[in-house]
């Protein structure tokens, strides 16, 4: 299930999530224009090393500083567009709930937390951690407290099958989390082998649902229909 816009109308214009979104972006781009050794050594300096910050610090990677300028590299074109797609739909709510300020800092919070997650279940691993998944995640989090019962079109693909219909936000965003449940249980990320950092996503969604409380300045009223 891939989610294409929600039914949920903001009043504040979301100058923070463009700003993300256009900041990503610029960030990739510039990957690309890398050759691929630079590129290699950029990601070992500006990603996150888990062995580096938990146990002791590895030469030719970076400091503590990464844990948030990890959030803003990329592995790939998938990466970065499923990442701001997500942002995009369901960051400017998020953002209209609890203001311009206030919403940077839940996102880079979300991000932290994402990030201890990962260091937690992986503190031996030399591979370098990057992307916004996790910030993203805790914007997922926040969505599902706020806005269970918004409408999401969304693309369904079953085989052959393709739909676009409208699910409730809570059931696109449960589905979500059960995958990441799901693919932590049978593939962790270890320190052997590359792959996607579930745990991130985990613990920014979970972030996401508790600092939500927090954050939000006040009770929007809805305008969309409930299922």
């Amino acid at each position: 299930m891939i989610p294409l816009r929600d039914d949920n109308p903001t009043v504040l214009w979301p100058i923070v999530t463009v700003s993300l979104i256009i900041a990503n972006t610029a960030a990739f781009f510039y990957e690309l224009s890398l050759e691929p050794r630079v590129l290699e050594t950029l990601i070992y300096q500006m990603g996150m090393v888990p062995a580096s910050i938990i146990q002791a610090h590895i030469p030719g990677t970076g400091g503590y500083f990464t844990v948030l300028t990890s959030m803003f590299l990329h592995g790939g074109w998938m990466h970065i567009i499923g990442n701001t797609l997500y942002l995009w739909i369901f960051g400017n709510n998020i953002e209209d709930s609890m203001g311009h300020l206030r919403f940077i800092i839940f996102y880079l919070f979300a991000g932290l937390a994402a990030a201890a997650a990962h260091l937690a279940l992986n503190a031996a691993s030399t591979i370098p951690t990057i992307g916004a998944s996790g910030a993203v995640s805790g914007v997922l989090g926040a969505y599902l407290v706020l806005f269970p019962h918004a409408r999401i079109q969304t693309l369904i693909t079953l085989g052959f099958f393709i739909r676009i219909v409208y699910l409730p936000a809570w059931v696109l965003l449960i589905f979500w989390i059960g995958l990441q449940l799901l693919n932590q249980a049978v593939a962790p990320l270890d320190s052997v082998g590359g792959g996607v950092a579930y745990a991130a996503h985990i613990g920014g969604f979970v972030a996401g649902i508790a600092l939500i409380f927090l954050f939000r300045k006040y009770r929007r009223k809805t305008h969309f229909n409930y299922y």
